[in-house]
């Protein structure tokens, strides 16, 4: 399966997985800050995904 990468410190990079479902996940390269990618659209003649980055709030500890 190939994930697009859309927005956030990781857009434009591709990424390849395993044939399973991908749900997103927190991605990061090299010393590029982390960013949480989610699944928001998946052409289904080719498979490919588009993932979005989701803005997210740190925590207050």
């Amino acid at each position: 399966m190939i994930v697009r990468l859309l927005g956030g410190p990781l857009a434009g990079r591709v990424l390849e997985t395993n044939d399973a479902p991908w749900k997103g996940d927190w991605l990061t390269v090299g010393e590029a800050d982390w960013g949480l990618y989610v699944p928001v659209h998946r052409d289904s003649a080719t498979g490919i995904v588009l993932a979005e980055a989701q803005v997210t709030i740190p925590r207050r500890p």
